[in-house]
């Protein structure tokens, strides 16, 4: 397949291919899995490490050519070919959805993606919360988002004293937003800085377990220490490629477009001493499997296995009483 051309500037349209699921080869780059294989997620994270350290080696634009070759070649080892395959889009849509990410890539201020490398993790991490989760309908509409039954609103919630953790809504008036500023001028390191939550709603596994990691998060740090703190939790897709053009690394598909993922707060917590206290505890869950980690530098983004969600979801009915 032939790269397609960097773009000098923004491109009209949607900022990468179809997310609708692309018919997959006759024969996949791994032999075929029974429904119950599910691929080796700890062989998988270790390949996708490797694979950007060499990324890395061949980052600089004569190298794009080089980058193809490699990537076509690593992306066919069985330990990542078996993730790319059981996405949604198949391991075809999958590559080419990368690529395409690669070749329109433009370092920005607002991306979690720093650099070319980070595009490469944050991108192959995120398959696996779309393969956890590939039967699960996505939020297509702001609309759909604010108006499902299997979301909640975290601010009746929290008027209750239900949530372990904290969050902040983005600014809806220009007045709002101009608060907001004086705010972080004359307290800068009050609260993260972050644009807040565009939707204050979220599923009820979501919800048990970020109060699960809040208490436990407490509970490790010393007194003083402000909790958790949620940048970011269901979103629509609409919402998605609204980030796309303003610059973010908002990857589609993705687990916030299916209720599943959250973003929390990792950079701030080191004026506290307690940044890899949380790091600790988030990669401790991911290796219990009961959640997926990317490193997005300022913020870690969650997604919750399918494995978890029935025991989160009674935690979630025993906490609020049901």
């Amino acid at each position: 397949m032939r790269v397609p051309s960097r773009s000098p500037g923004p491109q009209p349209g949607p900022a990468v291919a179809s997310t609708a699921p692309v018919r997959r080869l006759p024969t996949s780059p791994t032999a075929r899995r029974s429904a119950s294989d599910e691929p080796d997620l700890t062989a998988y994270r270790a390949a996708v490490a490797e694979l950007v350290v060499e990324v890395g080696a061949l980052a600089d634009a004569p190298s794009t050519a080089a980058r193809q070759v490699l990537l076509d070649q690593r992306l066919r080892e069985p330990a990542i070919a078996a993730v790319l395959d059981a996405t949604p889009q198949g391991f075809v849509g999958a590559r080419e959805t990368l690529l395409l990410e690669m070749a329109r890539y433009q370092p920005n201020a607002r991306s979690s993606a720093a650099d070319l490398t980070a595009l490469v993790r944050i991108y192959l991490l995120s398959r696996i919360d779309v393969m956890w989760w590939r039967d699960a309908p996505t939020f297509a509409t702001d609309a759909q988002v604010n108006g499902s039954v299997d979301l909640v609103d975290l601010e009746w919630l929290r008027r209750r004293g239900l949530l372990g953790f904290r969050y902040q809504e983005q600014p809806a008036s220009v007045l709002g937003r101009s608060l907001r500023a004086v705010h972080r001028r004359l307290l800068p390191d009050a609260t993260p800085r972050t644009a807040g939550l565009m939707f204050r709603r979220a599923r009820r596994e979501i919800v048990a377990l970020l109060n699960d990691i809040a208490r436990e998060f407490a509970v490790a740090t010393p007194s003083g220490t402000p909790p958790l703190w949620v940048t970011s939790l269901a979103r629509s897709a609409e919402h998605q490629y609204r980030l796309r053009r303003l610059g973010y690394a908002a990857m589609v598909p993705s687990g916030h477009c299916l209720g599943y993922a959250a973003d929390v707060e990792l950079a701030w917590y080191r004026r506290f001493g307690a940044r890899d206290t949380l790091a600790g505890l988030l990669l401790a869950r991911q290796d219990a499997g009961e959640i997926n980690v990317v490193d997005e530098g300022q913020a870690w983004h969650l997604c919750l296995a399918p494995t978890a969600r029935r025991r989160l979801r009674r935690a979630y009915e025993a906490e609020m009483g049901i």
